[in-house]
């Protein structure tokens, strides 16, 4: 934390003058921040939220109420950050310490009344864990990033303890058992109130379907019938626990939340790649499924809204993922494999894919092509009246590959 602590003090420690939630976990939180910042906003506060990866420009990462900050003013910040890096002692701040200051830098100057931030990895040694928030969030624990965070889910677990701060609530999210205990014994360790999530507060209320799903809240403050919750997915349910959970926690701080509120910011959700439809002639599904959990959470989604349809898989996963996990779960109910090679240096053995689909599926065909938007063009088509097309695996297939389906009729 020494190069960013340097880097933000150089800039006026703008990270101290924000009100934070500050938000890590496996799978999950990108979708609960997006939840909180929309209902703050719908009720009024100005609300910044700080979200990674991207899937097409920088420019995403950083926004203010549903507003993405424009080229020219991150380009304004990114010049201010890397002025007072360049005068810094320390090692120069990686990637992601920048994108952080800027957002801390960007928040601060624009006065917001509060921050949603999300870890990048893990949560001891992440940037984001130098924020002094009123609340904390653990979405859920589960196996991703073991090269740095650990292979057990108690050193996961432990990772993402690593943001909870002394006295501060975290709300505990839907997780095992042995990382629950990790999470809660580093809380009383901190004397910091460990919040179950209310588990019970969302009961789905008939209609479903890929634009999102009729559910009704019983919550601590808040009961209310058959409201429109714009994201699709029995996961998403999950998400929007965890996330009236910390909404609730914020009420105890006189934050004032209606469930017209509440209501309003639901029905208006968009998050790109999470079950996302971008066509529905033929019908195309981008997800950015990555790991056992993301992947198992889209098969049961795809189960329940699309039950009996079959699946052209077009697929890229990154070297460092567990890629026989995510394929055994998106292999169910497929009928052809194409694998694609993700953009950047993290796929050199993008290819491994193939031999792991055939000793999964040796039944079902696999194709190999190293071109995304050739991929695509492949996949699609191979389908027949009744299939549809699910793009997924990576962030670094997604972008490409959304930006040829969005521009084909």
């Amino acid at each position: 934390m020494e190069r960013i602590t340097a880097l933000l003090e150089a800039l006026g420690n703008p990270h101290k003058h924000l009100r934070a939630v500050h938000v890590a976990g496996t799978n999950g939180k990108g979708s609960t921040a997006l939840i909180i910042a929309r209902v703050l906003a719908a009720a009024g506060y100005r609300t910044g939220r700080y979200s990674s990866p991207h899937m097409h420009s920088y420019c995403e990462r950083f926004e203010i109420d549903d507003r993405v900050i424009s080229p020219g003013q991150l380009h304004v910040y990114l010049e201010k950050v890397l002025n007072a890096a360049q005068s810094l002692s320390t090692d120069f701040p990686s990637e992601f310490e920048i994108l952080t200051a800027i957002a801390f830098l960007f928040f601060q100057e624009a006065g917001v009344d509060i921050a949603v931030l999300e870890t990048g990895m893990g949560g001891s040694y992440d940037a984001t864990t130098i924020a002094s928030p009123c609340l904390c969030v653990i979405t859920g624990v589960d196996y991703d990033h073991t090269a740095y965070l650990g292979d057990s889910l108690p050193q996961i677990a432990a990772n993402k303890a690593g943001i909870i701060k002394s006295g501060i609530p975290v709300i505990v999210g839907p997780m095992h058992e042995t990382a629950r205990q990790v999470i809660e014994a580093q809380a009383v360790r901190l004397q910091s109130p460990a919040v179950p999530y209310l588990q019970d507060a969302i009961k789905p209320a008939g209609h479903k379907d890929l634009s999102g799903q009729l559910i009704n809240i019983q919550a601590e403050s808040h009961a209310m019938k058959e409201v429109w919750f714009s994201l699709p997915g029995l996961f998403q349910l999950h998400n929007l626990a965890v996330a009236l959970t910390a909404l609730s926690e914020l009420e105890k701080m006189s934050f004032v939340i209606t469930d017209e509120y509440i209501r309003t910011a639901l029905g208006k959700l968009h998050l790109a790649g999470r079950l996302e439809m971008l066509k529905s002639d033929p019908l195309i599904i981008a997800d950015v499924a990555h790991n056992r959990q993301g992947a198992q959470a889209l098969q049961t989604a795809l189960a329940e809204l699309l039950p009996g349809r079959k699946r052209v898989l077009l697929i890229g996963i990154v070297d460092d993922k567990d890629a026989g996990a995510v394929l055994q779960h998106l292999g169910q109910g497929c009928r052809y494999c194409v694998i694609t090679r993700p953009e950047g240096q993290r796929s050199q053995q993008w290819a491994r894919c193939a031999e792991v689909w055939q000793g999964l599926f040796p039944d079902i065909p696999c194709r190999l092509e190293k071109d995304i938007a050739k991929a695509v063009d492949f996949s699609r088509s191979l389908l027949g009246l009744e299939d549809y097309l699910l793009v997924t695996g990576s962030f670094y297939v997604l972008d490409r590959a959304r930006q040829h389906i969005l521009a084909q009729p």
